[in-house]
């Protein structure tokens, strides 16, 4: 089954996953904005760790040619969208491409903290599969993509099952050599992914990087995302259904922090990904939108509240 698929916009994911679904036979092309593509150049320099075969990656380095538009109409011949923006874009994202959609299925392939429904309201419900990616990494300033392509991919539905277009989209990621990994409460799994995301950086951003990280910082990170939990529960959510996520995070410290440590700092794939990740204003915005819904709800997050001073100078784009 081979598939014509649109990657919104040319970020980290979007272009690794890009790599990743053309090298499985399917035709790629990536939406720009307007005069981007000719900033941007016909090709994409790439240095990747393919990790979809071997535990500790396959190398891939060289130029990959790609195919830019900067328009979209809704008459246009797509199978699939891809949409994996910073999360404090989706919403301006979504508007967009709600009237573009046409007979496409578009996944969201995003970390989100605002309500799924709410922040697809735009976007044809019926037409929408979720997911969240595995890989990651940077653009370094030299141009060159640095990432990690991890074997699994995160997909799941809002309680119901999947749809025919849903089917599809883990067809066509299981026949790219990935791993699907489901979860039926996919609202739940990512408040509770962006909460793990809060946690750990309160100690990357004091840090100022992700791989400067140390095993105490890490036991830190532990303990400020347990003192985001009884939040993610104010939203409704059923921690009993998320604990194979939580594990690292509910597992006693002592034992929990040495090994998450080794995995973020000595396992190659990961290792590539806390040293090639490039934007701290996302990390920033992740505990600012974190700490502001904790402060509405009054519930007390002493760690996020005491790194602040890290994520508070900086104003969400």
């Amino acid at each position: 089954m081979r598939v014509k698929i649109l990657m919104f916009g040319r970020g980290v994911i979007s272009a690794t996953y890009g790599w990743a679904l053309e090298r499985a036979g399917h035709q790629v092309e990536f939406y720009v904005r307007p005069g981007r593509a000719a900033a941007y150049g016909e090709a994409i320099d790439l240095d990747l760790l393919d990790a979809r075969r071997r535990p500790w990656g396959r190398r891939v380095a060289g130029t990959w040619p790609v195919r830019y538009r900067e328009s979209l109409e809704p008459d246009h011949d797509f199978d699939l969208i891809v949409l994996s923006v910073q999360h404090y874009n989706f919403a301006e994202a979504a508007a967009f491409l709600g009237p573009r959609v046409g007979a496409a299925t578009v996944l969201v392939f995003n970390n989100l903290w605002v309500e799924p429904l709410t922040a697809t309201a735009h976007l044809p419900a019926d037409q929408v599969a979720w997911g969240f990616p595995g890989a990651g990494g940077g653009f370094g300033d030299d141009g060159v993509l640095r990432a990690s392509l991890l074997p699994v991919v995160f997909l799941g539905t809002l309680d119901r099952p999947p749809t025919g277009r849903e089917r599809t989209v883990r067809q066509v990621f299981r026949a790219a050599g990935f791993r699907v990994r489901e979860n039926a409460d996919f609202r739940g799994w990512l408040s509770v992914h962006f909460a793990q995301n809060a946690g750990l950086h309160t100690q990357s951003l004091r840090r100022g990087a992700l791989s400067a990280m140390t095993t105490r910082d890490v036991r830190e990170a532990i303990l400020a995302t347990r003192e985001l939990l009884p939040l993610v529960e104010a939203r409704g959510v059923d921690l009993r259904r998320h604990r194979a996520e939580l594990l690292p995070f509910t597992a006693p410290v002592w034992l929990a922090a040495p090994a998450m440590s080794l995995l973020l700092n000595r396992f190659p794939p990961m290792r590539r990904v806390m040293r090639a990740h490039a934007n701290p204003e996302e990390l920033r915005a992740v505990c600012r939108d974190t700490l502001a819904e904790a402060r509405s709800r009054g519930i007390p997050v002493p760690r996020l509240e005491a790194a602040e001073p890290y994520f508070a100078a900086t104003t969400t784009p």
